[in-house]
């Protein structure tokens, strides 16, 4: 994990690659469809520059804070080395705070104003002791990482004195026998990575940043009995200030000793660009290089509090502390009245009993994972070309706005994958001005076209004119057929209701054909008993001779009655037959009649819905048609 890295807040603005003087540390990605640029661990030195230029508070960094709290909670002994500038930076909250982390459970405290001391007595003597001229000064871990990563030339010219903090803890673990895990608070960010160097041998565990612990005790609601720090200390509380390093050899070498003074983010790293070839060759007049990162030194350091930096009142409060070590009446090597020679001395005999070995250490060649690939000419060429710039004018406009000082950085950045052509304003505004050519093309093309169809429009609003009127027209007669398809139904129900009567009434007929032919046949039985009794009474007048001749012709009028009632029972029987044929056929075409008529009736009352479904669509169209049709006007005056 990168101990500085991006959050959410990135906006991709380039502003923290403009402020960056480590090529690739920060790298343009593409997240979620946004552009924004992130840190590459292995490359970043944590020098804070980012922080400084970025509006958005897109940039974190991680500590150990969480997981020192964590371990006191669960017992550990930690002992804690408290850096000069924290009584700077809350000269009101001080021993609160320190009392806070006594009652959390923190063992002891020892100000690295005293390993300061150590240091410079540790610079004075490896420079006599080994004629080391021209060296560049290390408390800063930030300038240590850059050489390592980015000048490893320079490695050799690295004071291999370790810092206040490192002297401090070697101090604390070897000479006052402290077994405690050791934690520094720390206004640093880049203290982390000198705190993990394997060449500093673990002797730290906690790199807890002034930041990150005051707004852990305030969040938490921490507090103690006030109390201080151990061990009386003397200048090196001054070293957190710029040059600080720089006073401190003045005050036992004496003023005229020259001493290099640099510090500020990327000042510093290009001082040590454009001068690594003179420092490495030992052709620089220096005694050495106090170098710092930071611009107002570990005052303001990456990782004090942003409100902090706002004002000078911590400054002045190390210039109160640093004038009360000077003050007369100070004893040994801080003794104002004393001649440098002196003070010199009496450091000597302070610290007599150090073995100056202990407080040495080795540096890392880390350049192998931050190098990066420096393009040849015709790889050069093919990038400008990619991103249209064709003349050597365009390829050094040189605006920085991707965040490099120069068209050629960006290319170089390109080709290492450290960025993308998008980046370029000059590229995007060519495509834009491409874009606008083409824009401009299409209007001309899109006013073409609208002519076009404004005509198109106004003969489809003619036709549809035609369209919506017949519409209108098939909305009416569907209504008439609606009305004539309900009386069509209405008259075949009364044929229905017809030819159910007409089968009633032949069902009458039929009872009364038979009521007749019973009768009938009954007459003929009279007519034949009528015609016996004729016979028997001719026979009877016969006999009777002149007497029965009434009676005879009596009977014959009786037996031609007779005869004629059974003949007219007989036609009566055929027509009685004919009548029930010709009843039979019209039942049966009334039956057919019925079925068609219910079919019809059937089909009648289907037609009926239809043309009311009709109806209702109609109308439907005749809405949706007089909508096309405002539209159509719309568009036609539109288009005028």
């Amino acid at each position: 994990m990168s101990l500085v890295f991006t959050n959410e807040n990135c906006v991709g603005c380039n502003k923290c690659i403009s402020a960056c003087s480590c090529m690739g540390a920060n790298v343009q990605v593409e997240k979620n469809g946004e552009n924004r640029i992130e840190v590459d661990g292995d490359k970043c030195i944590a020098c804070g520059a980012c922080f400084d230029v970025c509006k958005h508070g897109a940039r974190e960094f991680n500590d150990d804070t969480e997981k020192f709290f964590a371990d006191l909670a669960r017992g550990e002994r930690i002992s804690i080395l408290l850096a000069p500038a924290f009584k700077a930076n809350y000269p009101d909250e001080y021993e609160q705070v320190l009392g806070a982390l006594k009652a959390a459970g923190v063992n002891r405290i020892i100000s690295i104003s005293f390993a300061a001391d150590i240091t410079t007595w540790g610079y004075i003597n490896y420079i006599t002791k080994n004629n080391f001229m021209g060296g560049i000064s290390q408390p800063c871990p930030a300038v240590v990482g850059y050489i390592e990563r980015y000048i490893p030339e320079l490695l050799p010219k690295l004071f291999p004195v370790q810092s206040p903090m490192m002297c401090g803890a070697i101090y604390a673990k070897k000479y006052m026998g402290i077994t405690d895990k050791l934690a520094f608070i720390s206004p640093c960010i880049a203290k982390k990575m000198e705190i993990d160097d394997p060449n500093n041998h673990g002797y730290i565990q906690y790199n807890v940043t002034f930041d990150h612990l005051m707004k852990y005790v305030r969040s938490h609601q921490l507090t103690g009995a006030p109390c201080s720090d151990e061990i009386e200390y003397g200048l090196g509380s001054e070293y957190p200030m710029p040059g600080g390093l720089k006073e401190n050899v003045f005050w036992f070498c004496g003023e005229s000793t020259l001493v290099r003074q640099m510090e500020g983010e990327k000042h510093m790293y290009h001082f040590l660009e454009q001068n690594k070839d003179r420092i490495a060759k030992e052709k620089t007049p220096y005694l050495f290089i106090d170098a710092l990162n930071c611009s107002q030194g570990c005052l303001y350091g990456t990782a004090t509090e942003p409100e902090k930096n706002e004002t000078e009142d911590v400054l002045y409060e190390m210039l109160r502390i640093r004038e009360s070590c000077k003050q007369e009446g100070k004893k040994g090597a801080w003794a104002r009245e004393l001649t440098p020679e002196e003070r010199l001395k009496a450091l000597n005999e302070q610290f007599a009993h150090l073995n100056l070995n202990d407080f040495l250490r080795q540096y890392t060649d880390k350049s192998a994972k931050c190098r990066h690939k420096i393009p040849d000419r015709m790889e050069l060429n093919r990038i400008f070309n990619d991103m249209n710039k064709f003349t050597e004018e365009q390829r050094h406009i040189d605006c920085s706005c991707c965040g490099y000082e120069s068209c050629e950085e960006m290319a170089t950045a390109i080709h290492n994958g450290f960025n993308k052509k998008i980046n370029c304003i000059h590229y995007i505004k060519d495509l834009a001005q491409k874009e606008k050519q083409e824009i401009s093309e299409l209007m001309e093309e899109l006013n073409r076209q609208k002519d076009e169809i404004s005509r198109m429009v106004a003969s489809i609003h003619d036709e549809f004119k035609g369209l919506n009127d017949a519409v209108e027209q098939m909305e009416t007669e569907n209504s008439t057929n609606a009305e004539e398809s309900t009386g069509i139904s209405e008259e075949v129900r009364n044929v229905t209701d017809f030819c159910q009567k007409l089968e009633s009434s032949l069902a009458e007929i039929f009872e009364l054909l038979k009521l007749l032919k019973a009768n009938n046949t009954q007459v003929v039985n009279i007519a034949t008993k009528t015609n016996l009794l004729a016979l028997n009474a001719s026979i009877e007048a016969a006999r009777a001779g002149e007497a029965g001749r009434g009676f005879a012709v009596v009977a014959s009028q009786i037996n031609v009655l007779a005869a004629s009632s059974k003949k007219a029972a007989g036609d009566s029987n055929e027509g009685q037959i004919k009548i029930e044929r010709a009843i039979n056929v019209i039942a049966e075409e009334a039956n057919a009649l019925l079925a068609v008529v219910d079919k019809v009736s059937e089909r009648t009352g289907h037609l009926a819905e239809a043309t009311s479904e009709i109806a209702q669509s109609s109308e439907n169209i005749t809405a949706i048609s007089q909508n096309i049709k405002d539209m159509l006007d719309e568009l036609v005056n539109g288009t005028k």
